[in-house]
């Protein structure tokens, strides 16, 4: 019974002090959003291909224009945020955690948010082209 009192007692140490280790600096959380959105990028170039023959100047092919329409614009905003986001956070800030100056603690705030809008902006574009095509 004492064994496994102090084994337990070690797992909840251990897990304890895993969680400790494991918290996310704001340039970590803006890596992950970068990432969990830029894994949506495929699926995006995907529906573009799937809605362009359905795109005419019908009614309905004009609804299949507008979604490849946000489709392209959620893409293009994706490239613009990564090309500014590159511009002013070195390499070895965003992927080694080199310390931030206090300057650019402001920025990641400000990427932090960024990124969150595009989130939306891409999740919307994505949702309403799959709404169009598997009604």
């Amino acid at each position: 019974m004492k064994k496994t009192i102090t084994f337990i007692f070690i797992l909840i140490f251990l897990a304890t002090f895993s969680s400790y280790a494991q918290v996310s600096t704001p340039m970590q959380k803006v890596i992950t959003a970068h990432d969990e959105v830029m894994a949506k990028m495929p699926n995006l170039v995907k529906l573009i291909n799937t809605l362009h023959p359905k795109a005419d100047s019908t009614k309905t092919g004009q609804k299949y224009q507008l979604a490849i329409a946000d489709l392209k614009a959620s893409n293009s905003s994706m490239m613009t945020w990564m090309q500014g986001f590159g511009e002013r956070f070195t390499a070895d800030e965003m992927l080694k955690g080199k310390a931030l100056s206090d300057e650019k603690k402001i920025w990641i705030a400000e990427e932090k948010k960024k990124i969150e809008v595009l989130r939306k902006e891409v999740n919307s574009s994505i949702k309403k082209a799959e709404k169009l095509l598997y009604k």
